[in-house]
């Protein structure tokens, strides 16, 4: 029996390889396409394709969308220094390919009471006739996080510079049992068969996460249900929440209203420190949310992660010209305060991802947006290659600071494999038990993303391939850092 994997991956250049054969790797240099004013030997840290701004701090992703042809991204950002505080805005930049992007002025700052100490996280929703609403997340003149309503000035500007704001705005306030500083980040809108609007946003009810459900006919008043659509005990203030349906048996996007027999929903959000997500059903005439079972604990309705690295505060959208939906999320990093002021900037955004249900209908899939390979060039190509068990073998010819590699590796006879019960072992406990040194039947195979010349100090991208006790087989993938093989 035959087994092949592919693979994406950055920085890659050293296959390493405990029973495998490479049928074939690729790697092409990414070309470096956000420029900055700042000169490369001044900022060697500054990454070359992640969406950032020219300087200064930015963290959550908000209200990206498509508008006219043209793709939108407005970001949480101090225009002041490169550290959170003093005052956030809704930094706004434009793209023709998710790529090349152009930056805009400010799209939200500070004008109204309700939004006067800053304009935080929010999401963007498409109203009858193509106008794009925002509903974000103000930090008002009593210190309250309260939810606030903009709409474009110009509808026929297809880069959407200017934003006009509700007089009317709060137009959702913190409920009773709620501390006001708990209460944010709404999510975007979604119409159920009965033509009432919904969203979520998210709050901490005595340090137990929830996403609070309100309804609204005209989406300027609006009242919440009166249970939420999602909790969990004791993970304190859920933060991003987001809730769109996935098509089953499909890698197809739906519009966040979208509603059918053949549909499952997602429901999102952020704490301690990462995103988390269930997949469930959701009947909109009972307000009901139902994650599948099996896939949550008592207390505790979201349990699956988005990412296990820096990823957080991610918020997805519908592209409808390419029928797909797209994810983003902020990477925070983790260089100190100081550093950060030093260099003059703080925080980047992963590279867009593709997002889909698997086969089996339990867990969501991610890839990078096919727009990655405008980035590619220079390819270096290796084919048909017989590894040994522990060789490691160098690609050779790459020399660029950061490169894009695809690899296929065919692996025999897989009857060997051992035997690994998914139903009680944790993947990522497994990972950590099982490092890059750790030999198995099939495993570890896979590549060194970044690695010194001697092997002591290096980067691990690797799989194992077990049978599971019904007699298929499970993949799996994991990562290991300053490893020695």
């Amino acid at each position: 029996m035959t087994k092949h994997l592919s693979s994406y991956l950055t920085f890659c250049f050293l296959v390493l390889v405990y029973m495998a054969e490479i049928s074939e790797a690729t790697s092409r240099k990414l070309k470096d396409e956000i420029s900055l004013s700042t000169q490369k030997n001044e900022q060697p840290y500054r990454t070359g394709y992640h969406f950032q701004p020219p300087s200064n701090w930015m963290n959550d992703p908000n209200g990206p969308m498509l508008y006219k042809g043209v793709y939108h991204f407005f970001y949480q950002y101090n225009p002041i220094a490169a550290t959170f505080g003093d005052i956030i805005v809704w930094g706004h930049a434009v793209s023709y390919d998710l790529v090349n992007w152009i930056h805009l002025d400010q799209a939200l700052y500070p004008t109204q009471e309700a939004d006067i100490g800053s304009c935080w996280s929010g999401s963007a929703t498409f109203l009858p006739g193509n106008i794009p609403a925002m509903i974000y997340t103000g930090y008002d003149s009593q210190a309250r996080q309260v939810q606030d309503l903009a709409w474009p000035k110009d509808l026929s500007d297809p880069f959407l510079r200017e934003w006009v704001k509700y007089n009317g705005n709060p137009i959702i306030t913190p409920p009773e049992g709620v501390k006001d500083d708990c209460f944010r980040d709404p999510s975007t809108a979604w119409q159920g068969p009965d033509g009432v609007w919904r969203l979520v946003v998210g709050a901490d009810r005595d340090n137990n996460g929830m996403a609070f459900l309100y309804q609204s006919t005209d989406f300027k008043k609006w009242e919440r249900y009166e249970k939420p659509l999602a909790s969990a005990d004791g993970t304190g203030t859920w933060e991003c929440p987001d809730f769109f349906p996935v098509p089953l048996n499909s890698t197809n996007g739906l519009d966040t209203s979208a509603y059918s027999g053949s549909v499952m929903h997602v429901m999102k959000a952020g704490f301690e420190g990462h995103d988390w997500y269930t997949i469930g059903t959701y009947s909109p005439d009972r307000e009901n949310f139902l994650p599948q079972n099996g896939l949550s604990s008592p207390g505790n309705s979201l349990n699956l992660r988005y990412d296990y690295g820096q990823f957080y505060a991610s918020k997805s959208f519908f592209d409808d010209a390419k029928n797909r939906r797209v994810l983003w999320a902020w990477v925070p990093e983790t260089d100190s305060q100081e550093d950060d002021i030093a260099k003059g900037w703080a925080g980047l955004q992963s590279f867009p991802r593709a997002l889909w249900i698997d086969r089996t209908g339990k867990q969501l899939i991610q890839w990078p947006v096919e727009e990655i390979e405008l980035l590619r060039e220079n390819e270096v190509t290796l084919q048909n290659k017989n590894l040994k068990p522990g060789s490691v073998l160098e690609i050779k010819g790459v020399t660029a600071a950061q490169a894009d590699v695809t690899i296929s590796f065919k692996l025999e006879d897989l009857k060997e494999a051992e035997v690994l019960d998914t139903t009680s072992v944790d993947p990522q406990a497994l990972c950590t038990e099982r490092g890059a040194s750790s030999k198995g039947a099939f495993g570890p195979f896979g590549l060194l993303a970044m690695a010194s010349k001697d092997l002591e100090e290096q980067t691990a991208i690797f799989f194992r391939v077990f049978q599971n006790q019904n007699g298929r087989y499970s993949v799996l993938m994991c990562s290991d850092l300053s490893s020695k093989m």
